[in-house]
């Protein structure tokens, strides 16, 4: 009996150290189609965020119907009144060049997979918008994009 409450005592304290508690900001928007259109916007809003100095990360989730090695991706920053404050096309790579194999970690035939932007966001970005820059009006097999921000 003792051995039992050591063990649950151990699993509960493994679950409560793996939760991370690095992140100040994590939102994922899913797309019910699984699949991008060129139209869709994608807006995060950080108004109620007091700041984003910290390591931010653009999470993809996608399956194995995704055809493309890599997405490229606008990243639109806005303040509060709308002003677009910056503009950058950036590529994901979501399969290693060499193998061939997916990028993140996932089960099944889905995976997520984060990535650091290569650029700061202006102190002032209120909102983040996202979009999918691959010349295809549909990318089947992306099942969601989503923004991290870290302390």
């Amino acid at each position: 009996m003792n051995n039992w409450k050591g063990w649950i005592l151990l699993v509960f304290l493994a679950f409560t150290f793996s939760c991370s508690q690095d992140r100040v900001y994590e939102e994922f928007y899913a797309f019910q189609t699984l699949e991008w259109n060129e139209k869709d916007t994608v807006a995060f809003d950080l108004k109620d965020l007091q700041e984003n100095r910290g390591k931010k990360l653009i999470g993809v989730r996608f399956n194995d119907e995704y055809p493309f090695s890599n997405c490229y991706i606008r990243v639109i920053s806005r303040d509060t009144t709308g002003k677009i404050l910056d503009n950058k096309l950036i590529n994901v790579p979501l399969f290693d060049s060499k193998s061939g194999k997916p990028k993140g970690g996932g089960f099944g035939n889905t995976f997520t997979f984060y990535d650091t932007l290569p650029f700061e966001l202006p102190e002032q970005t209120k909102e983040v918008v996202l979009l999918q820059y691959m010349r295809q009006e549909n990318l089947p097999g992306l099942e969601a994009v989503g923004l991290k921000i870290l302390k």
